[in-house]
C-alpha cells in the first residue's frame, strides 16, 4: 500500500485530506470557532439582559429610597407632636381616662358574654 504525503509532512490516508480540500483539523476548528461563536453569542445576549434587569432593580431601590426618607420624614413630625403632647400634664390625665375606659368596655363585655 503507498502512502502519499501531503505538503506538511503528514500521510494524506491517515490525517487526510478531504475531496474539497480541507483538513480534517481545519474542518474541526470551523466547527469549534462556529460552537464558540454561538456561546459568545449567547453570553452577550444574558449579559444585556442582566444590565437591563440591574437598572430595572437599581430604578426601584431608588424609589423605595425616596419613599422610606418620605416615611421617615412623617415618622419624625409624628413623633415630635408626640413628645409635645406628652410634656403637658392634661395629656396624661387623657391617656389615664381612655385607659380605663377601655379596661370598662372590656369588663362590661366580658361580663355579658358570660351570660
Amino acid at each position: 500500500l503507498p502512502v502519499v504525503f501531503a505538503g506538511d509532512g503528514a500521510a494524506a490516508g491517515s490525517y487526510g485530506y478531504t475531496n474539497s480540500g480541507y483538513s480534517v483539523y481545519e474542518e474541526e476548528n470551523d466547527r469549534l470557532t462556529e460552537s464558540l461563536r454561538t456561546k459568545v453569542s449567547a453570553i452577550k445576549s444574558l449579559s444585556i439582559e442582566i444590565g437591563t434587569e440591574v437598572k430595572n432593580q437599581n430604578k426601584m431601590l431608588s424609589e423605595m429610597e425616596n419613599d422610606f426618607d418620605s416615611t421617615g420624614g412623617l415618622l419624625g413630625a409624628t413623633m415630635g407632636r408626640l413628645r409635645t403632647l406628652s410634656r403637658g400634664s392634661q395629656t396624661k390625665l387623657l391617656c389615664y381616662m381612655m385607659l380605663f375606659s377601655l379596661f370598662v368596655f372590656f369588663v362590661i363585655y366580658w361580663i355579658i358574654k358570660l351570660r
